[in-house]
């Protein structure tokens, strides 16, 4: 066995179903081996999109999800979606091609300080420098990606480490004859080099897959918060990502928020908890609940610009965070209680010590009725006739025809953040957007993760225009893996989310603008299915087209949307 088959091997134990890559000659052992091993290999365009698949497969799987790109390039492409994994709190190993460890600093082939450019963005990085060390290193790597708070983390191994012996002297020529004495030392010191590489291979065994174990908090904070919650008038609950890293527990977590029965307002991965229209979900005017509010449970949410930096919670309201993450638990602003911790475990012991009993019933109805009147503003702005189709109105069309499988994947700015308003995911887990980092790009990736990890999903893919550069290309990639996800393209021909503020203040759009690009003939020629949406009253039809014609291949609608101002005034820092 060479280096790459002791990767897979590594990989095959620790539940690994899925490897993302773009191949190349430093790495090309691992991919092997894997298939071997029946690890479905992946290959994308663009590494980027490797990692941010890896990511989707992480949040709706648990088990870390897994890119491997080669040296250099290979690797620093991936430094965004990196990035965007550590902020998002995602479980993702990163395995990187390296050059040959006798030829480090050498001037050898994209040979770089890899692990340097890595420090800021990951838990943990390590280069394997010994075979022996191989599998213990990606061991290590697996359960730091897991412990705690939850992130990547980096894993560099050299190409000399990923073939067998005999190549790799094949490769150093150690075996060359040579007439000059400095020759002579050079052979010998690589012979020592590649004997030192490969001391111990015979001993290399992988361990049995351990889990890593979610930080529980002491049940002593929920009894406490438990006997508060019952003294409460206006309670309210924010559930966020971090709440949902317990996958197998989401099940749980919803019947523990539903038993406690406290408004609640759901972000990011935790959109969807208590499934579609469930009375307790709030949607709409959470600045003012938070304002009129006497108690605030905060589960997996810090107070950072989401909240307005803490001011969105009055000094005089009691309020609770629940988080693995000590620093996210404090950030500007201190909880009346801190609950160290896993924040759905912190919600299921807080239901055990509660009552059953109907609770905060005027608090409730006040809050529906402000949901419903938001709502019923929102169908009528849906109305309103523009030059080409309404946004709003694009989106209640889609939230119609998503069936209750469905999982959707957001990649963009204005077009996205009015779906966030309207589509409401189905069930847990069926939400995936870029997180706090607020990354353009995702959507190809995030979409090839989650019909992998989902295939009897439907995957709805909601672009901006802006956000479909990053990674159209990848409907290759859709093609070629017979992966057919459901596209929608809000295009307005322009980066409106920023646009729209910069006329307003600066009275110029440069750099705004976009054109009415045919996406939908970009993607028929990379072997999809295109569609192009221009009038309103022919929504529900595309759309209903649109299903059935990925029953067996990827497809794009192309909405040429009008201008509103639905969401003026909506630029933050």
């Amino acid at each position: 066995m060479h280096g790459g088959d002791w990767v897979a091997e590594v990989f095959r134990a620790q539940g690994v179903q899925f490897v993302f890559t773009l191949t190349g000659g430093h790495i090309a052992p691992i991919l092997v081996g894997c298939k071997q091993r029946g690890i479905r290999v992946v290959d994308v365009r663009h590494e980027v999109n490797a990692v941010f698949a890896a990511d989707a497969v992480a949040r709706l799987s648990g088990v870390p999800g897994v890119a491997v790109v080669t040296a250099g390039p290979g690797v620093t492409n991936t430094l965004t979606a990196v990035k965007n994994a550590q902020m998002a709190q995602s479980p993702v190993v990163l395995i990187g091609g390296a050059a040959a460890t006798a030829l480090k600093g050498r001037g050898a082939l994209q040979d770089i300080d890899q692990l340097a450019l890595f420090d800021s963005v990951v838990k943990w990085s390590r280069s394997v420098r010994h075979i022996r060390d191989l599998v213990p290193t990606l061991e290590r790597a697996f359960a730091e990606a897991q412990r705690g708070v939850p992130g990547p983390v980096f894993v560099e191994i050299p190409i000399d480490l990923l073939y067998d012996e005999q190549t790799v002297r094949a490769l150093y020529n150690v075996e060359a004859p040579t007439r000059s004495l400095g020759g002579w030392f050079t052979r010998q010191y690589l012979r020592w080099h590649v004997g030192r590489l490969f001391a111990g291979k015979e001993h290399i065994q992988t361990s049995p897959l351990q889990l890593t174990g979610v930080p529980i908090p002491s049940p002593a904070y929920a009894l406490n918060v438990a006997e508060r919650l019952q003294q409460a008038k206006r309670p309210l609950m924010l559930i966020g990502s971090q709440a949902m890293l317990s996958v197998p527990a989401v099940t749980d977590l919803a019947a523990a928020v539903e038993h406690i029965g406290v408004p609640v307002y759901l972000s990011g991965m935790a959109r969807g908890l208590l499934g579609r229209d469930h009375p307790l979900h709030m949607r709409h005017a959470r600045r003012q609940a938070l304002k009129d509010a006497d108690l605030v449970i905060l589960a997996g949410v810090p107070c950072d610009f989401r909240l307005d930096y803490g001011r969105s919670i009055p000094r005089t309201t009691f309020l609770v965070s629940a988080n693995r993450s000590r620093r996210d638990l404090k950030m500007n602003r201190r909880p009346n209680v801190r609950v160290l911790g896993d924040p759905s475990w912190f919600l299921r012991q807080l239901a055990a010590y509660l009552p059953s009993d109907e609770r905060w019933g005027d608090w409730l109805q006040e809050l529906r009725q402000r949901d419903t009147a938001r709502n019923a503003e929102i169908a009528e702005q849906a109305l309103v006739p523009t030059d080409r189709v309404n946004p709003l109105h694009l989106c209640r069309e889609i939230a119609a025809a998503a069936p209750d499988n469905a999982i959707f994947v957001a990649d963009g700015g204005d077009f996205v953040a009015t779906a966030s308003y309207i589509v409401q995911p189905p069930g847990p887990l069926s939400w995936l957007d870029p997180g706090p980092f607020g990354t353009l790009g995702v959507g190809a990736g995030f979409a090839l993760g989650a019909k992998l990890c989902r295939p009897e999903s439907e995957v709805w893919l909601l672009y901006g225009d802006g956000a479909a550069g990053y990674s159209l290309a990848e409907f290759d990639t859709f093609v070629r893996h017979h992966v057919p996800v459901i596209a929608v393209v809000g295009n307005d021909a322009g980066w409106t989310q920023i646009a729209r503020e910069q006329i307003d203040i600066l009275q110029d759009d440069v750099a705004t603008t976009l054109a009415y690009t045919d996406y939908d003939c970009v993607v028929y020629g990379f072997g999809g299915m295109g569609f192009k949406l221009d009038d309103p009253e022919l929504a529900a039809d595309v759309l209903a087209q649109a299903r059935h014609a990925a029953d067996g291949r990827p497809v794009l609608v192309n909405t040429l949307l009008g201008k509103t101002d639905f969401r003026k005034g909506s630029i933050s820092m």
